[in-house]
């Protein structure tokens, strides 16, 4: 691999991090010593790259940070086509038209010898022959709420059919084979709770934002599904610890918390 090759490689390793990563887990991802790694950190430093850290800690590259676009290699084509294919089949409506924009928007930008790739590849996401749930709502106000922190109103079914009014604080979306799943805070339950939005009846976007930064509710839940997660492992019989559960990715069983 070519030096100036490299550094851009390090570069990318370091932009899609939020954390500090250590020269051991960059020497292992680009193939090359920890040694090469302090040096490459040094030429990227001296040359005005505003990465901050050192040896034995992590290295941060600070936000804000840009260079020239780079073109694509084939294999982040791929991933772009099957990304987008994958969601142009289960995601709602609008970001499904959104995923063929973004294909269409790569091609305008590929020359011509990696146009084939994206245009006429031969990598696939169909589903699995299951019904995908139709939502009677309007989705994209969903993702708007979480990008804006503001609050959703919303009529609820459950999975007994019993109805409810919610007020929730959106932080994020799951996408399934059969169905779209909302993570939110809940006023009614003060807790956190899932909902399908193939079940959601209503839905309005509030102009109110939740009085929380989303990051950190996102890093609150994620936190009691790793403690719930290990309960539940704790309490299964010892013969059936070592097979993987689940059950608590099921988009049936998480919706049974609303």
């Amino acid at each position: 691999m070519q030096r100036a090759e490299r550094l851009l490689d390090l570069i990318q390793s370091l932009r899609r991090r939020r954390r500090p990563v250590t020269a051991d887990t960059l020497a292992a991802e680009l193939g090359v010593s920890v040694r090469t790694v302090y040096r490459d950190i040094a030429a990227l430093m001296r040359q005005g790259v505003p990465v901050r850290g050192e040896a034995g800690i992590g290295y941060v590259l600070d936000a804000g940070f840009d260079m020239p676009p780079l073109m694509f290699s084939p294999d982040e084509i791929e991933a772009v086509l099957v990304g987008m294919r994958w969601l142009a089949e289960r995601a709602d409506p609008v970001l499904a038209r959104a995923a063929e924009d973004v294909v269409s928007k790569v091609a305008a930008v590929l020359p011509s010898h990696l146009r084939p790739i994206l245009l006429d590849g031969a990598l696939f996401a169909p589903g699995h022959g299951a019904e995908i749930r139709v939502d009677q709502v309007d989705v994209a106000a969903v993702r708007t709420a979480i990008r804006q922190g503001r609050k959703l109103q919303l009529s609820y079914r459950d999975e007994a059919g019993r109805k409810s009014r919610r007020m929730i604080w959106p932080i994020g979306m799951t996408f399934y084979e059969r169905v779209r799943v909302v993570i939110a805070w809940c006023e009614l339950r003060q807790d956190f709770r899932h909902f399908r939005t193939d079940r959601i009846t209503e839905l309005g976007l509030r102009e109110e934002r939740y009085p929380a930064r989303r990051a950190d509710l996102f890093r609150r839940w994620q936190k009691e599904e790793e403690a719930r997660a290990a309960d539940a492992a704790c309490e299964l019989p010892q013969e059936r610890r070592t097979t993987p559960s689940t059950s608590a990715t099921r988009p049936e069983a998480t919706s049974a918390s609303a």
